[in-house]
């Protein structure tokens, strides 16, 4: 389920269901993943850091302030964006379970591998499109709006990097949950 109750059973490692030729991958993803949240506790540091400064800056010595709202939300994005795959990978996003209760085991399960699917289809083609705005921004040199016009390429890259990590561990995550939904495992575990 996408309970962020059930946090346990993804926390203690890889789901065993995981076919063997995607388990490097698995581990992969893992360990990034957790470089990602390293790097996004970093950035949210960062981030306050600025504001912090910001307000200080604006408010007590009367100083002007046209780089610190972007900083700060170029870090807020980046810690956003990429730590998406280690919430998916404990299962922890918000899902809506009412209809978990009233369907069948199986069909249940059925309804949970097309929920995959689905996100894994929406999350790669969001993640192509990143790509395709971080080109975009990179050849042609794009800047914002503000007077200290950092480049969109920062962010631009940091959605498509953390898009593509999250469609990778959908995709992880998929293969395990169909394996389980045709092979299940003796003694009925799901």
């Amino acid at each position: 389920m996408s309970h962020g109750f059930e946090l346990k059973p993804a926390v203690a490692g890889i789901d065993p269901h995981t076919p063997a030729m995607l388990m490097p991958l698995a581990r992969l993803l893992d360990f990034i993943n957790r470089a990602m949240v390293a790097l996004g506790m970093l950035a949210l540091l960062v981030a306050s850091c600025v504001l912090t400064y910001s307000v200080v800056s604006r408010y007590v010595m009367k100083a002007s302030t046209d780089w610190q709202d972007e900083a700060a939300v170029f870090c807020l994005v980046g810690a956003t964006f990429l730590c998406g795959a280690f919430v998916q990978q404990l299962r922890g996003h918000v899902g809506i379970e009412a209809v978990a209760g009233l369907l069948p085991r199986a069909l249940n399960q059925l309804r949970l591998t097309l929920v995959d699917l689905l996100c894994t289809a929406f999350c790669s083609f969001f993640a192509w499109k990143s790509w395709t705005l971080f080109h975009e921004a990179w050849a042609e040199g794009q800047t914002t709006s503000s007077s200290w016009a950092p480049p969109l390429w920062i962010p631009y890259g940091l959605m498509a990097a953390g898009m593509t990590l999250l469609s990778l561990q959908l995709l992880v995550q998929l293969t395990a949950r169909a394996n389980r939904l045709f092979k299940p495992v003796a003694g009925g575990a799901a």
